[in-house]
């Protein structure tokens, strides 16, 4: 779905509920920034409650170094960048909840209410989590070393993934 503003692609879909009719916005995140600091400028009896759970979680008053410095940062086991986890909504790896933390913790408590999981837990071993990490560790090592043109590398980077996988 495309931004009501312009062409990017909408990130932020807003239904406010102010008259009788919902009101249903899709916009991107320049869009979703103006909107959200515009909520802020009126008076607080006319801001809608969830414009200001948004700003509060988009912080309007960062600056641009502080956005590029926190996309840039990435996840040691899997490489995965903040800026792909907010472009695509999905993280890389279990350890990324770990890398993210500061940044993951306001959204978990704002989805779920909660920052621990309470329910059903996976019945497969820990020991299958710690082999899956190594093997997403070997793969983008692999990646990394065909970038760089290291096939060696890759070939026993591949070799060492395929006895792991048996």
């Amino acid at each position: 779905m495309r931004c009501q503003q312009c062409e990017k692609p909408a990130t932020f879909h807003i239904t406010e509920l102010t008259d009788m009719e919902p009101q249903e916005l899709h916009l991107c995140e320049d869009h979703a920034r103006e909107y959200l600091a515009h909520s802020d400028s009126t008076s607080e009896l006319e801001t809608p409650q969830l414009a200001n759970q948004l700003a509060a979680q988009l912080k309007v008053g960062q600056t641009t170094e502080e956005l590029s410095r926190l996309d840039k940062q990435a996840c040691p086991v899997c490489g995965i960048t903040f800026y792909e986890f907010r472009s695509q909504g999905r993280l890389g790896c279990p350890h990324d909840y770990e890398c993210f933390s500061d940044e993951l913790e306001p959204l978990m408590v704002n989805i779920h209410g909660e920052t621990e999981h309470k329910g059903k837990k996976p019945k497969r071993s820990s020991k299958t989590a710690g082999k899956a990490t190594e093997m997403i560790k070997i793969r983008r090592q692999m990646k990394e070393a065909v970038e760089n043109e290291e096939y060696e590398l890759a070939s026993e980077l591949r070799d060492r993934l395929k006895k792991m996988q048996e």
